[in-house]
């Protein structure tokens, strides 16, 4: 039951790392495996078949969900952008309530409390989350990234930015990449490397792996590095850093709503879209509450 309460929670965090302007960390957050994931990448070293298993059913989950909304995704998005949205919010707010809690329990444990200092970095955090979707990234070169000697040189430095704004919750992963020019063409790549696994060409495994490899590689150390100083910063400064986790997570639905305005057009929303948008966003909430209810069940962090 526990393996598959973590897959679940990894497909969603999966897809939320997809999405331009959603935070797989805040969707980690939200299920409540963020503590889980951190604590289990930065020991991964020191006590590797205690953290490969626990970490095994949720990045099993994230790698399904990112593979099956590749192709997914940019459909919903496309033809009911506001309701998809809408669903994402919801999923962002159900895992608030978790998020206070931890920050009552820093706040219960930490020595050092500074309040004003806390709510100037809640609001840095929260905007710093709100101006992201309005920044201007350089123009994408067509949609597939050629495997030369440039774009392999650069994407393993792609995947450690992307990756650390997924450790990050409230920094969207793919709006980074999609600022800096690469979202397209990762996601491209993707949706080729699939297509030919299926088919076994082995001509375009080749070349879109030569691609993919070394995004995965930069993403891999990137999340083991910046997870390490997350982990440090919740042992040292834990209600502080709660803090701002929470202004970032906080400004999450603004960030998701605009940047999906100016990706896909919400102008023509009507007002049954609006009403099934309500409707999607608390049924959301409530699947984040539950699914984050049965870890607690079964004594999760």
């Amino acid at each position: 039951m526990k393996f598959i309460t973590d897959f679940i929670k990894g497909i969603f965090v999966g897809v939320a790392n997809v999405i331009p302007g959603v935070s797989g960390g805040t969707m980690a957050v939200s299920f409540g495996v963020y503590d889980k994931l951190l604590s289990s990448i930065s020991g991964l070293l020191k006590n590797f078949k205690k953290s490969f298993l626990t970490l095994l059913p949720i990045m099993l989950g994230m790698a399904f969900g990112i593979c099956a909304f590749t192709f997914v995704l940019p459909v919903m998005l496309k033809e009911q952008p506001f309701i998809t949205s809408a669903a994402f919010t919801g999923l962002i707010l159900g895992g608030l309530p978790g998020l206070l809690g931890s920050l009552r329990d820093a706040k219960a444990r930490d020595t050092k409390v500074n309040i004003a200092l806390c709510v100037i970095i809640f609001l840095i955090m929260f905007a710093i989350a709100a101006s992201m979707p309005f920044l201007k990234g350089d123009k994408e070169s067509g949609m597939l990234l050629a495997a030369n000697a440039k774009n392999i040189a650069i994407v393993p430095f792609m995947g450690v930015i992307a990756a650390a704004a997924m450790v990050i919750p409230g920094v969207s992963g793919s709006l980074m990449l999609m600022i800096l020019g690469y979202y397209f063409g990762i996601i491209t790549s993707i949706k080729d490397f699939l297509s030919a696994l299926k088919s076994f060409d082995t001509a375009i495994l080749l070349d879109r792996a030569l691609i993919l490899v070394p995004f995965a590689i930069g993403c891999v150390l990137g999340i083991f590095f910046i997870s390490k100083l997350i982990t440090f910063l919740l042992k040292r400064f834990p209600t502080a850093t709660y803090s701002g986790i929470l202004g970032l997570v906080a400004a999450s639905p603004l960030s998701v709503f605009c940047k999906v305005d100016q990706e896909y057009s919400m102008a023509g929303t009507n007002t049954l879209q609006l009403i099934l948008a309500l409707v999607v966003c608390a049924a959301c909430i409530l699947v984040t509450l539950f699914i984050g209810s049965l870890g607690k069940e079964n004594g999760e962090i």
